[in-house]
């Protein structure tokens, strides 16, 4: 677990999305499908904090487009997401940032 700190550095972000995704993996709605789409964790874990840095920090560090590839992640999947994954998806989002983080970049602040 994370002491409480700012949410204001790279390093940070790559613990959060790191946590964070440890909670997916695990979860019984979200584990199957980020588990079967997702084959080389280290460099999608590293592709997210990149996207992270640069929303929270505005580093210039995520190149891509995000729609996009959640889209493939649906084709990949039968088209079987729905609004209830993206609700668990936020609850353990912001469940991992309250948890961990205090700021101006985080949810409750």
């Amino acid at each position: 677990m994370i002491s409480t700190s700012l949410l204001n550095s790279r390093e940070q972000i790559a613990l959060l999305v790191d946590e964070f995704y440890k909670k997916v993996r695990i979860n019984k709605q979200l584990g199957p499908i980020f588990n079967t789409v997702i084959i080389d964790w280290p460099a999608h874990l590293n592709h997210l904090t990149n996207f992270w840095d640069t929303s929270l920090l505005r580093a210039k560090s995520y190149h891509g487009n995000p729609i996009e590839k959640h889209q493939e992640v649906d084709d990949a999947v039968n088209h079987s997401i729905e609004m209830e994954h993206f609700g668990i998806w936020l609850q353990l989002w912001f469940e991992t940032i309250d948890a961990n983080f205090h700021g101006g970049n985080c949810s409750t602040s």
